[in-house]
């Protein structure tokens, strides 16, 4: 494990060069992810592959492009569920949604929205508010076969009893069943939520600014990225946000100590949501 050129873990060094060999090969930039968890994410497609060590991995990635598919599932960050976090609703209902109203029109971001269910949950609260026909929300991720998933909205039926409790806790106004239709072992979320979203890829680690937003919703990605990554990205959000607009992060994420926190002030310091300064 060692060497004398000063303890190199060797397999650390085989996900440093794996993680090298998927950008040069498909152009998906993993390298500043956070390598406890690219780790944790591979340990288990290794364990299922049959596969000995992360260069086997990469070998087989250079010669076979659905394995690497394979992979990309793995690297991406899909642990979501509706209304998630249902304080958060809460508060966004009392602090973003009265400045959503003085607005004729207004975009919102969802940067990593992964298979949907947070952007139907920000649909749904902000039809409840009126507002839903006034929105255009743009839902991006990197990986087009999860987007695909999240275009579709049909998810399994026994995640319903726990999006519903969510929903209820997060000061929800009607019945959650309004919002989808049953079908056989799954339900489809209803198309009025749909027509206002517009799905579409976006790579926070190699994309640029993404227009103009009011809000820009990106919980619980950031915590999978290094510093300096995570500044890249924040900059991002500072640089797409228009001045007054809201900058929404996880519970264990925080702007504290970022290249960007003196463009922010806090509005929920317990709910990690920050308001851009005019």
């Amino acid at each position: 494990m060692s060497t004398n050129k000063g303890e190199i873990d060797n397999e650390y060094l085989e996900l440093e060069l794996l993680m090298e060999g998927i950008y040069r090969k498909y152009g998906f930039d993993f390298r500043d992810y956070s390598s406890v968890h690219l780790k944790r994410r591979l340990d288990h497609r290794l364990a299922i592959s049959g596969l000995k060590n992360f260069t086997q991995i990469l070998h087989r990635i250079i010669y076979d492009e659905e394995f690497f598919k394979s992979i990309l599932l793995d690297l991406s960050i899909n642990v979501t569920e509706m209304f998630r976090d249902p304080p958060f609703y809460k508060e966004v209902r009392k602090e973003i949604v009265p400045y959503l109203h003085t607005y004729p029109f207004v975009k919102i971001w969802h940067a990593g929205c992964s298979a949907g269910q947070e952007v139907y949950s920000t649909a749904i609260l902000l039809e409840e508010e009126g507002l839903l026909p006034r929105m255009q929300i743009y839902a991006t991720d990197f990986n087009e076969m999860i987007l695909d998933k999240a275009k579709n909205g049909i998810y399994p039926v026994e995640n319903i009893k726990s999006y519903t409790e969510n929903y209820q806790k997060a000061g929800g106004k009607a019945s959650f069943a309004d919002y989808y239709t049953a079908q056989y072992e799954s339900v489809i979320i209803k198309q009025r939520l749909k027509d206002n979203i517009l799905f579409s890829f976006h790579n926070l680690v190699t994309d640029g600014v993404f227009g103009e937003m009011n809000v820009i919703f990106c919980r619980n990605v950031l915590i999978y990225f290094n510093k300096d990554l995570q500044n890249k990205v924040l900059r991002l959000f500072c640089d797409s946000l228009v001045p007054g607009g809201f900058l929404c992060l996880g519970t264990k994420e925080t702007l504290k100590f970022s290249d960007v926190e003196d463009y922010f002030e806090i509005v929920s310091p317990r709910e990690k949501i920050y308001r851009k300064k005019r």
